[in-house]
């Protein structure tokens, strides 16, 4: 069996009930085989960036895992589809987005995974609730660079 590796996944949602479909997953991810859920940190209201339509409910959890970092992505993209995500465009409205945003200290470059996540540095809605559970993962320049994006615990 394969040592627990540490890692975060960013949920969002701004399609349906988006505070529901957050809270849910949550559970979800926690209940995936060789999954253990952590922490999860609090819901989060914010604006889309380079993205249109309703507000995005966002949170951060915290697992400790035995899947590999492409099995748990296959997991994850799963427990998006059976909540109806689409990809009809590159940042359309999302009934789910689930995102492996740190694997261990895993450096993955492939052409269906990238960790650390490439976005996540210029992201509020990843920084501030990772900061909210795993503190020693954010920086306060991190943080700074992010302030003018707006974002507000629900």
């Amino acid at each position: 069996m394969r040592a627990a590796v540490t890692a975060f996944v960013a949920l969002g949602a701004n399609l349906g009930d988006p505070q529901s479909a957050v809270a849910d997953a949550m559970e979800r991810v926690g209940a995936i085989k060789g999954v253990r859920l952590v922490r999860q940190s609090a819901l989060y209201r914010t604006a889309p960036i380079d993205s249109s339509g309703p507000d995005y409910i966002n949170a951060v959890v915290e697992i400790e895992t035995a899947l590999t970092a492409p099995a748990l992505l296959i997991e994850l993209q799963r427990i998006e589809h059976e909540a109806g995500r689409l990809r009809p465009y590159r940042n359309a409205p999302r009934s789910l987005d689930l995102d492996l945003l740190l694997y261990g200290d895993a450096r993955i470059s492939s052409e269906a995974l990238t960790v650390p996540h490439p976005r996540m540095l210029e992201r509020a809605f990843v920084l501030v609730p990772l900061a909210g559970i795993a503190p020693q993962r954010v920086t306060v320049a991190q943080l700074a660079a992010v302030r003018d994006q707006l974002i507000e615990a629900v």
